[in-house]
C-alpha cells in the first residue's frame, strides 16, 4: 500500500451543516417581522423624499435577518437542556446533534457581526442603538427562569424592528414607528401567548415560567385576544398618524378579519389548529397589511 493509498481523505464540505443551521434557526420565519421593517421603511421614504432608497432597503433587510438569525441561534443554544426534557422540542437541532454548540455559537457570531456591519453602514445613530436591540434578544430564553411574562420581552425585542426600519432612512427617532413597533411587539407577544399554549404541561413539570402554565390556557388565549385587539388599535394610529389611504385601511380590516379567524380556530379546550392559527394566519397577516401598504404608498406618489 502506497502513502497515498494510506492515507485519511481530506473532509468533504458539508452542506448538510448549513441546512441544519437554517433549520435551527427557522430562516423562512422571517416572514412575521420582515414585512414591518419594510413597512416603517417604505413610510419613511415616502415622507421624507417620495422614493425608494433600494440601497437602505437591502442593508434593512440584511440587518434584520442578522439579528433575528443571532436571536434564534442564541435561544436554541441557551434553551437547549430544556428542549431536551420537552417532548415537541426534543427532536431540534441542538438537541439531536445535528447542529453542534460550537457551530450554533459561529453562526451566531457570523450573523451579529453582519448585523452590526448593516447597522454601521446605514447611519450613526443605527450603530449606536445596535447593541439596544441585541439585548433582549438574548435575555428573552433566559425571561423564562424568572418571570411569567416572557413574552412581553419577546415582543419588545420584534417591536425594534420597524423602530429600526425608520431609523435606518431618516436617522432619526420617530414616535410614527413607535406606535408601529408596539403594535408588532403587542402582535407578536399574543400570538406567542398562544404558541406556548401546547407546552403547559411541559413548563410545569421542567419549571419554565410562562403565562398559560401559570394561569392557565384559558386565560392565555382571553390574553392573546386583549393583545389583538390593542394591536389593532395602535395599527388604526399608525395609519392615522402616517396618513394612511383606502388601502392601507384595506389592510386594516383584512387584518382584523384574520385575527377573528385565529380566534375562532383556536379553543382553550380545542388547541388541534394552533399550528394554523400560528404560522398560516400569522404569516398571512404580515403579508397581507405589507402588499397593502406598499400599494397605498405607491398609489399615494412613491416612486421607485
Amino acid at each position: 500500500m502506497t502513502a497515498a493509498e494510506g492515507a485519511v481523505p481530506a473532509a468533504a464540505p458539508q452542506p448538510g451543516r448549513v441546512r441544519a443551521f437554517l433549520r435551527l434557526v427557522m430562516i423562512e420565519h422571517s416572514v412575521f417581522a420582515l414585512p414591518f421593517a419594510y413597512i416603517a421603511s417604505l413610510t419613511a421614504m415616502f415622507l421624507d423624499g417620495g422614493s425608494v432608497d433600494w440601497w437602505t432597503l437591502l442593508l434593512v433587510t440584511v440587518a434584520m435577518v442578522g439579528l433575528r438569525t443571532f436571536a434564534m441561534a442564541a435561544n436554541r443554544i441557551i434553551d437547549r437542556e430544556i428542549d431536551a426534557r420537552n417532548p415537541r422540542t426534543a427532536g431540534r437541532e441542538l438537541v439531536t446533534g445535528a447542529v453542534s454548540v460550537r457551530s450554533a455559537w459561529t453562526g451566531a457570531l457570523i450573523a451579529l457581526v453582519v448585523f452590526l456591519g448593516a447597522a454601521a453602514l446605514l447611519n450613526p445613530l443605527c450603530l449606536a442603538l445596535a447593541p439596544v436591540a441585541v439585548v433582549p434578544m438574548v435575555v428573552y430564553p433566559y425571561g423564562k427562569r424568572f418571570t411569567n411574562y416572557p413574552q412581553a420581552i419577546l415582543g419588545l425585542a420584534q417591536g425594534m424592528g420597524p423602530v429600526g426600519g425608520w431609523l435606518a432612512v431618516t436617522g432619526e427617532w420617530s414616535w410614527d414607528a413607535v406606535v408601529l413597533g408596539l403594535a408588532v411587539g403587542v402582535w407578536i407577544g399574543g400570538f406567542d401567548l398562544i404558541y406556548a399554549c401546547q407546552d403547559v404541561d411541559s413548563d410545569r413539570e421542567t419549571g419554565v415560567r410562562s403565562v398559560p402554565a401559570r394561569f392557565g390556557v384559558p386565560a392565555a388565549i382571553r390574553s392573546a385576544r386583549v393583545c389583538h385587539a390593542v394591536t389593532m388599535a395602535l395599527f388604526v394610529w399608525f395609519a392615522v398618524l402616517t396618513g394612511g389611504g383606502p388601502l392601507l385601511w384595506l389592510g386594516l380590516l383584512i387584518v382584523a378579519g384574520a385575527f377573528v379567524y385565529e380566534h375562532t380556530i383556536v379553543r382553550p379546550h380545542d388547541l388541534s389548529r394552533l399550528n394554523r392559527a400560528f404560522f398560516t394566519v400569522n404569516g398571512f397577516i404580515g403579508m397581507a397589511l405589507f402588499v397593502c401598504a406598499v400599494l397605498d404608498l405607491a398609489v399615494r406618489g412613491l416612486t421607485l
